[in-house]
């Protein structure tokens, strides 16, 4: 698989800011930082200006890749997958986030239709917040997210989504995936705002890639640079 990233660890901006303008904003201040790698976006931009001109404006700045987050795909029926893929891959992104949610089925079709489309699928299976699986009072099979990595590993995908605010989570899903993929990837959201810490989560994947997923810990700051150079110099310590 070509290499989406051109360090091993680093920073994803989150922009899940409300407008054109803000997005702007923030690619230009943080996309000559060194340890900055790319840029997720979610459906408040995707559905209000559409994924065709959120990636020309980051081709515009920057040839950073820009990984979309539907929020969550990948839990639909299968024969929906080609359609999805088709969109994101006309719009330009190069990576697409899913969790499937849905079941063995849908997370196959959905990551062998983002292959066939030459983007890069990310397979994420348990999420940052409190009462997600069923063991904490949520609906979700505790041991599903092993369930999806798994999948995701057998089926060729080399990133996935942990929770980056759940550290022995962390190491579990570490341990596991590891077994059945090479060179895994580890990208983690919950940095920030949510409890996580650059250090203690990439140190529970330490040898393996590592990307920190920041959000409003950078782009509500006021000092929106400042503060990604601060997640950024905790991530290249591990490089």
């Amino acid at each position: 698989m070509k290499r989406l990233f051109h360090l091993t660890h680093g920073v994803i901006p989150a922009c899940d800011v409300s407008t054109i303008e803000e997005f702007k904003m923030l690619i230009g201040r943080t996309c000559s930082i060194e340890g900055i790698v790319g840029y997720k976006v979610g459906f408040t931009l995707a559905l209000s200006y559409g994924l065709p001109k959120l990636t020309e404006i980051v081709a515009e700045q920057t040839d950073l890749p820009l990984i979309y987050d539907h929020q969550k795909a990948g839990t639909d029926i299968p024969m929906i997958s080609d359609k999805f893929a088709d969109v994101c891959s006309k719009a330009g992104v190069k990576a697409v986030i899913i969790f499937p949610m849905a079941g063995p089925a849908t997370e196959k079709a959905f990551i062998n239709a983002l292959f066939q489309k030459g983007l890069v699928p990310w397979v994420g299976g348990e999420m940052t917040h409190e009462m997600y699986l069923r063991g904490e009072g949520g609906f979700i099979d505790d041991d599903a997210p092993k369930e999806m990595y798994k999948i995701g590993a057998e089926n060729g995908v080399e990133y996935f989504v942990v929770p980056g605010n759940k550290f022995d989570i962390i190491r579990e899903y570490h341990n596991l995936i590891s077994e059945a993929v090479k060179e895994p990837k580890f990208c983690m959201p919950g940095i920030g705002s949510q409890g996580g810490e650059i250090r203690k989560a990439f140190d529970a994947v330490k040898g393996k890639e590592a990307y920190a997923i920041v959000g409003s810990a950078i782009y509500k700051s006021s000092d929106v640079e400042g503060a990604a150079r601060r997640f950024c110099k905790e991530a290249l310590e591990f490089l």
